[in-house]
């Protein structure tokens, strides 16, 4: 039997709100042990921020970049990724869903599927590692020695939406890929959280065939990269030109496109498990 996705986006987002509706009442049933995850979260994920703070008390400069720059850079992918990560985080456990054939129970309901798996199971807790973002972001943004323009004010917001946008592609793109490998929550991991520690060191440190990886084929430095060396006036890497800095909100409408179209393909090709 062959599946396909219901239409109405309205009607996805409205689903959507009101399975985390529920999960939200769920979780604020136990406020205590909310509270302690939340903070758990917060500290896992500051862990990494502290690894950055270890090496510069050996260095000035890591890439050529300072303190507060490689701030920059890691509270804008952060706090991006931790935006598309509480809306879209239980996207990885598709396989899962496809493998025990759970994922059945879904497609009989009158809602849109993809509503209703990136709502399942929604983890309040997340905004732990939001939180962390930000607040590297907000020292940042004080330490910076940058002339500030509305330009390149306005481009920290930008950075934010258009990277939860782009990394919020490559979690729908991921868990479309699930429907025929299965068993792909690692690989589909290390596009996401993967990429999220990529982007929280500059380019500088990293090979160019890398940088242009993750440039044309995985558009993942458009999330800070290169709004990022604007605001701080540096070069671009593998010759870009200035511009392209503020294409991320282009980019992210681009990556959303063929995300769309890929969990279309792979829920039309899904077969049922037949038990």
């Amino acid at each position: 039997m062959v599946f396909a996705e219901r239409p109405g986006l309205v009607e996805g987002l409205r689903a959507y709100g009101l399975i985390v509706m529920m999960w939200l009442r769920s979780t604020m049933a136990y406020r205590a042990s909310f509270a302690m995850t939340a903070f758990g979260n917060f500290a896992a994920t500051a862990f990494d921020f502290v690894t950055i703070l270890l090496m510069f008390s050996h260095v000035d400069a890591l890439g050529g970049y300072t303190l507060p720059e490689i701030a920059l850079l890691y509270g804008a992918s952060g706090t991006a990724f931790g935006l598309a990560d509480l809306l879209l985080g239980s996207m990885d456990r598709l396989g899962r869903r496809v493998r025990d054939g759970t994922l059945d129970t879904l497609l009989v309901r009158p809602v849109p599927v993809l509503a209703q798996v990136a709502a399942d199971r929604f983890a309040l807790r997340r905004v732990g590692r939001i939180l962390q973002g930000l607040l590297v972001l907000g020292y940042a943004l004080v330490t910076l020695d940058v002339e500030w323009t509305p330009l390149k004010a306005a481009m920290i917001p930008m950075m934010l939406l258009s990277g939860t946008a782009i990394f919020a592609a490559v979690f729908v793109t991921g868990a479309a890929f699930q429907f025929l490998a299965q068993d792909a929550a690692e690989v589909q991991s290390s596009f996401t959280y993967g990429g999220n520690t990529l982007l929280q060191y500059p380019p500088t440190i990293f090979a160019k065939d890398l940088v242009r990886g993750v440039t044309f084929v995985v558009p993942l430095a458009f999330v800070n990269w290169l709004p990022a060396l604007y605001v701080l006036g540096r070069e671009y890497p593998v010759g870009l030109p200035e511009w392209v800095a503020f294409l991320p909100p282009v980019v992210a409408g681009l990556c959303l496109l063929p995300a769309g179209a890929a969990w279309r393909m792979g829920l039309r090709a899904y077969r049922s498990t037949g038990s």
